[in-house]
């Protein structure tokens, strides 16, 4: 069944992850500009077969890839953990926000919640 896109289920759960991805990284590289210029941010379904060592405990949201001579700095947000640990309709944007800025936090060197101070006020 399609639906209209002025209708609220026009948008598959995907898409809703995707747009709640950009919506959130857009507003933290409005908010560090030049520091986060060339910043990659991309979603996979769920992280790769290698775990980084302190990724062996839990299984992660998120992963900040250092930038190599080849590639820019980039963020990847993994949907499946991150939607599976989401119970109310407000935790996807938060658990976003939060994981985002967790990642932007290490690559800065800054408390997550300097990066992004509403993500726990959600």
């Amino acid at each position: 069944m399609l639906l209209p896109p002025h209708l609220p289920g026009h948008l598959t759960r995907r898409e809703i992850f995707d747009d709640t991805v950009l919506e959130s990284a857009e507003a933290l590289m409005d908010r560090f500009g030049r520091r986060l210029e060339h910043l990659a941010v991309s979603v996979q379904e769920i992280p790769t077969t290698d775990p980084a060592p302190w990724e062996m405990q839990a299984v992660p949201l998120g992963r900040y890839i250092a930038p190599d001579r080849d590639h820019p700095p980039q963020i990847v947000l993994y949907r499946r953990p991150i939607v599976s640990r989401c119970s109310a309709p407000g935790d996807l944007e938060m658990l976003v926000r939060q994981v985002l800025a967790e990642q932007i936090g290490a690559m800065l060197a800054m408390d997550p919640e300097d990066v992004d101070p509403g993500a726990w006020d959600l």
